[in-house]
C-alpha cells in the first residue's frame, strides 16, 4: 500500500464542517486539503478536473430503496420499466407508500415483472418502513451514515453499497467509501500503481486520511477509470 503522508494543515486552510453536502459544500479549501493529506489523490484530481456529483433529491428513503430493488441486476431501461409498471399498479410519487405496497396483490406485483426474490424484498421494505426501520426523509437527515446502513441493511436484498450509493447520490453525505465497490478499487490500483486489487480492509484504512472527505475521493476514483475508457466504473459511473 503507498506510504500515508500526515501534515498538519494551516488554520487559513482548514477543512469545511463534515456536515456541509455534497456538491454544494465542496470548496477549494476542500480540495486543497484532500491534496496536502494526499499528494497522489491530489495528481489525479487535477487530471479529472472539477468535481461534478450530481446528488439526485429524493421523495423518501423508502421510494429511494424501493426504486434500487427494481433496479438490482436489470439494464436501466429494463429496470425503469419494470418500476413504472410497479408504480401503476401501486401508486406514483407520494402515493408510493409502504401501506399501498402491502395492500397490493403479490400477483399483481409479479405481473408488472418483478422477480419472486425482489417481490419478497419490496414488502420486506415495506413492512420495515412501518416498523420504523426504514426513517422518513426527515428523520433519514438527523441519523448518521452508521445509523442508516445499521438500519436499512436489515431489509431483505439491501445490502452495504446500496445504502452507500444513498447516502452518496441521493442524501449527498460527503464522507461515504464503498470499498467492496469493484470501480473504487480498480481505480484506487490504478491511481497508486498497485499490482493487484487492495482488500476491502486495506483501502478503508488507507482512506482515512481522506475524511471528512471521502465521498470526493470516491468520486475521483471512479473517474479515473475513464481516464483509460476503463468501463469497469459500477456506482459511480453514473454519477
Amino acid at each position: 500500500m503507498p506510504a500515508a503522508t500526515a501534515r498538519v494543515l494551516p488554520t487559513a486552510d482548514a477543512v469545511p464542517p463534515a456536515e456541509r453536502l455534497l456538491p454544494e459544500g465542496f470548496t477549494p479549501a476542500a480540495r486543497r486539503a484532500l491534496a496536502k493529506k494526499d499528494p497522489t489523490l491530489g495528481a489525479l484530481m487535477k487530471q479529472v478536473g472539477p468535481f461534478r456529483m450530481k446528488v439526485n433529491s429524493i421523495q423518501s428513503p423508502f421510494l429511494a430503496l424501493a426504486e434500487s430493488i427494481v433496479y438490482q441486476q436489470l439494464t436501466g431501461k429494463a429496470a425503469a420499466t419494470i418500476f413504472g409498471r410497479v408504480c401503476e399498479r401501486v401508486g406514483k410519487g407520494r402515493r408510493f407508500t409502504p401501506e399501498a405496497v402491502l395492500a397490493h396483490p403479490v400477483e399483481g406485483l409479479r405481473e408488472a415483472g418483478l422477480s419472486g426474490a425482489k417481490t419478497a424484498a419490496l414488502r420486506d421494505l415495506a413492512t420495515k418502513a412501518l416498523e420504523g426501520e426504514v426513517p422518513t426523509l426527515a428523520r433519514a437527515r438527523r441519523m448518521s451514515d452508521t445509523e442508516l446502513v445499521e438500519h436499512l441493511t436489515k431489509v431483505r436484498g439491501i445490502g452495504q453499497w446500496t445504502v452507500e450509493m444513498l447516502l452518496m447520490f441521493r442524501l449527498g453525505r460527503p464522507d461515504v467509501l464503498p470499498v467492496d465497490d469493484y470501480g473504487i478499487r480498480k481505480g484506487f490500483m490504478r491511481t497508486y500503481g498497485l499490482e493487484e486489487l487492495p482488500r476491502p480492509k486495506e483501502l478503508l484504512a488507507y482512506g482515512e486520511r481522506w475524511r471528512p472527505w471521502r465521498s470526493v475521493a470516491s468520486w475521483y476514483l471512479w473517474r479515473s477509470l475513464e481516464l483509460s475508457n476503463d468501463p469497469a466504473s459500477p456506482g459511480g459511473g453514473r454519477a
